[in-house]
């Protein structure tokens, strides 16, 4: 069953007194449930862009997204609240939702304890490594027990040894039925999910070495 599909997604940006940019120029591709789907590209390739419209984030020029209602995000830069604990920015997407506060607490505390930062869950971003930040990211990204998550270069600013320990971590923790799609330039990060595509000129094509 798909959890995320898309219909000949584009997308321009208009520069002043310029002709529009085309970044994206078609794509078509889906996602199964618990499949795990890298999407390389060089910088500047459009990937964000493309990650940001199958997560609502960015609205494409033309063509559609259908996904699952429950989506993940795990950030580059990590976006976590710098006034919040490491135990709040946890709990921070279960806020918007309706579900049993009671078990959004339990999940929460879980996460923390599974990201190894139990003995830190009162403990401001500020004080936490970019390694740690990250696994606070992931950690968030999970609490709502979504059936995808969207992740962009999760371990773009992160130490080879650290990424690796990010990566391990994301995809043990969206083991089952939670589907994941991870935009990266790194072909060491794309090694770790079932399928990799290319992002090209715009265009979704099949990895030549996956």
């Amino acid at each position: 069953m798909a959890v995320l599909e898309t219909i000949d997604i584009r997308k321009s940006f208009q520069i002043p007194g310029q002709p529009p940019v085309e970044v994206l120029k078609g794509i078509d591709f889906s996602v199964e449930a618990g499949e795990k789907v890298a999407i390389l590209g060089r910088s500047g390739a459009g990937k964000s862009t493309l990650l940001h419209i199958l997560g609502g984030l960015l609205r494409p020029t033309s063509g559609k997204v259908v996904r699952a209602k429950k989506v993940g995000f795990v950030f580059q830069s990590y976006h976590l609240m710098p006034e919040l604990t490491v135990y709040e920015n946890v709990l921070l997407p279960t806020m918007a939702r309706r579900c049993d506060r009671a078990e959004a607490r339990r999940r929460a505390r879980e996460l923390v304890s599974a990201i190894g930062l139990a003995g830190r869950a009162e403990h401001l971003p500020s004080e936490l490594s970019g390694g740690e930040r990250q696994r606070v990211a992931l950690a968030r990204a999970l609490v709502t027990n979504p059936e995808i998550v969207l992740a962009d270069e999760p371990t773009g600013n992160l130490d080879a040894m650290t990424g690796a320990d990010i990566l391990k971590m994301l995809t043990d923790l969206s083991k089952g039925s939670t589907a994941l799609v991870m935009v990266t330039h790194s072909r060491q990060a794309a090694a770790v999910c079932d399928r990799t595509l290319s992002l090209v000129d715009g265009r979704l094509v099949a990895d030549a070495t996956s």
